[in-house]
């Protein structure tokens, strides 16, 4: 079943992300593992800009456990990216980001997917650690029911 691709409308959060001449492939357009670089991008600015995390001593540490992205149309230099955000799940150790690409000033996905954190300690990095009040507390507004 082919899902139609989302629009800005079903994100919370927003950056512009310009794309690079070295991002395009021999195809002329935006290479696949660029994309991903997008959804992490995203994600760790709206983390550390909404102070959630600081790199030097937040206790916790997000650690990526599953990606997915669908494509649903090129982008290419110089296009300007906007990188949606949105949180689909939030759990007791881990949270569930969704992210939508978005070409230029278009309103439709050219590309789509999610992001799974799971925090852990980190000076272990291996055990899953229950998510803090004030860190549910921020991501509160983000959340967003996908469509099945």
């Amino acid at each position: 079943m082919t899902r139609a691709p989302t629009s800005r409308a079903d994100y919370r959060w927003f950056l512009e992300i310009p794309t690079r001449w070295a991002d395009n492939d021999m195809y002329a357009h935006v290479n696949n593992v660029v994309y991903y670089s997008y959804f992490d991008t995203v994600v760790a600015r709206f983390l550390l800009g909404s102070g959630a995390i600081d790199l030097a001593t937040s206790p916790i540490i997000g650690v990526v456990v599953e990606t997915q992205c669908r494509f649903k149309g090129p982008i290419s230099f110089p296009d300007l990216v906007t990188a949606g955000l949105r949180v689909e799940r939030i759990g007791s150790t881990s949270v569930r980001y969704g992210i939508g690409i978005f070409r230029n000033g278009d309103d439709v996905a050219s590309a789509e997917g999610h992001f799974v954190h799971v925090y852990v300690d980190r000076d272990t990095q291996k055990q899953p650690t229950p998510l803090p009040a004030f860190f549910r507390d921020m991501l509160a507004p983000l959340v967003v029911t996908p469509a099945p």
